[in-house]
């Protein structure tokens, strides 16, 4: 697919699994600063087995999407949350029946509230929610004395929380010192009346949900508590 700058953007498209009701959901995947979209097949694979429809892609620069100078020390680049974008009005094209909303894990969770916010899709999942790209980068350099640079953008990020009027589920860990729970519980404590949202916390770390929400096979439980949050919101 094309975003509105011209940059060719590789996807992956897996179909919900035949032997189990449809949900009629399409979830596109943003996934974090590292790696591409193989990465998160596990994750697509535990979504298709409850029936959802799941787009994986990658943002420009990384995979097989177009060439983009990207410096190892900049968290994140704008042009992300333009890729995000086009790739969710793509789902909504093509499958126009459906929902469809964002997954978004770690980094991901900055361009997902962004789209979120300006976009409104049907819903927004997000593990592992960055709240500030500037405590963030504090971390890097308190943890790692690594400097990490921001885009200009990052100075108005908070205004996008605010705005996001989807339902939305947010997934974090006790033990997350990257992307603090706590970040997630302000974003739900502060809701407006009408704004639906939810928090899930786990046992654990950083982006370790689907492992530890495991009971039979990968990601099981998540994924079952990401079903009934949309399900209590269709009500």
């Amino acid at each position: 697919m094309t975003t509105p700058d011209r940059a060719a953007l590789t996807s992956w498209l897996i179909e919900p699994d035949p032997k189990v009701p449809d949900q009629r959901t399409t979830m596109v995947v943003a996934y974090g600063d590292f790696g591409n979209m193989s990465y998160y097949l596990d994750q697509a694979k535990a979504l298709a087995s409850a029936g959802y429809r799941v787009c994986l892609f990658d943002y420009r620069g990384f995979g097989h999407s177009s060439d983009f100078m990207i410096d190892p020390l900049r968290l994140y680049y704008q042009e992300f949350t333009v890729d995000l974008a086009a790739v969710l009005a793509d789902a909504r094209h093509r499958f126009p029946r459906n929902r469809t909303g964002i997954i978004a894990f770690s980094m991901g969770t900055i361009m997902g509230s962004e789209v979120a916010a300006a976009g409104q899709p049907d819903f927004f999942v997000a593990e592992g929610y960055v709240g500030s790209p500037q405590r963030l980068v504090g971390y890097q350099w308190q943890s790692r004395q690594k400097v990490v640079t921001l885009p200009a953008e990052a100075a108005t990020y908070a205004d996008a929380a605010p705005r996001i009027k989807c339902p939305w589920l947010l997934i974090g860990g006790t033990a997350d010192l990257n992307t603090p729970l706590a970040d997630s519980v302000a974003v739900v404590r502060t809701a407006r009346r009408r704004q639906k949202r939810q928090l899930l916390a786990f046992e654990g770390g950083h982006m370790q949900g689907m492992p530890t929400l495991t009971e039979t096979v990968f990601g099981d439980k998540y994924v079952r508590e990401v079903t009934r949050f949309l399900a209590s919101k269709r009500r």
